[in-house]
């Protein structure tokens, strides 16, 4: 791997992928961007390249579609420049659970998880070997709160955290960061699939903001950034409770509050 690794972001042409390419680009990491619309990445490599001197790749593909994401796949398998994976691919629909369609429940869960699993999957074993490297994935705040009514989506991103959580444990010893980032209400074009106006909305973080709180949690090598959540004490009880549970949930008998009385 290379002194200053190469960075593969997915979802790269707009909105939080980009800026995470232009802020990658402007430490000296040369870039694999990837995402469906050519044109604007190949604008914006353009740019960062003229601007910041390093090599960036544009990488065609819809990683719903099994040809495409197998071809990312092995770019992240066989390039051993690149040691950081951003899994910034993602979408929304709208509607609630009742409302929308199995098939595009289906292509939800197909980007927003199974997409990150299988390009996880490509890279961490090359990282693993190398004792390096890193994986960002990018969750929601959504995955915590089923009260806010994106059931599949929150869903989606709670599979995120705890995939993100889970690798931690496995790579971490290896050498291997991973790192969950969960944004609240952020202005991309994400709400267009789901037919809101963002500008409506209260309390709408920029993605330059979100995208430079998510890099000072990835050089303080943080395992879960959260950027509108002021009170991280907040999350450190939530987090200590869940681990305090641990010692009490394997157990030969049920409670005691569920067996019947005689």
């Amino acid at each position: 791997m290379s002194q200053v690794s190469a960075v593969l972001i997915t979802g790269a042409s707009t909105g939080i992928g980009a800026t995470y390419a232009e802020r990658f680009a402007r430490r000296g990491h040369d870039l694999v961007l990837v995402a469906r619309d050519v044109a604007r990445m190949e604008a914006l490599a353009g740019r960062l390249r003229q601007e910041t001197g390093v090599t960036v790749d544009v990488l065609r593909a819809d990683l719903t579609q099994a040809a495409d994401l197998a071809k990312v796949e092995t770019r992240l398998r066989d390039d051993a420049r690149i040691g950081i994976l951003v899994n910034n691919a993602g979408t929304a629909i709208g509607g609630t659970f009742v409302d929308q369609s199995v098939d595009d429940m289906s292509k939800l869960i197909a980007l927003n998880a199974t997409a990150l699993v299988r390009l996880a999957g490509a890279i961490a074993p090359r990282l693993a070997n190398a004792g390096e490297g890193a994986i960002v994935n990018i969750g929601s705040v959504v995955g915590l709160a089923p009260e806010f009514g994106m059931t599949v989506y929150g869903a989606t991103k709670a599979f995120v955290l705890f995939l993100s959580q889970g690798l931690a444990q496995e790579l971490g010893p290896k050498g291997v960061y991973v790192q969950a980032v969960l944004p609240a209400t952020t202005r991309t074009e994400i709400w267009d699939h789901v037919g809101a106006d963002v500008n409506a909305m209260s309390n709408v973080m920029e993605v330059s903001d979100l995208v430079d709180a998510a890099l000072v949690g990835f050089d303080r090598r943080e395992p879960v950034t959260i950027p509108p959540l002021h009170d991280v004490g907040q999350w450190d009880a939530v987090d200590g409770a869940r681990k305090a549970m641990l010692g009490n949930l394997v157990n030969a008998l049920p409670a005691e509050r569920y067996r019947k009385s005689a």
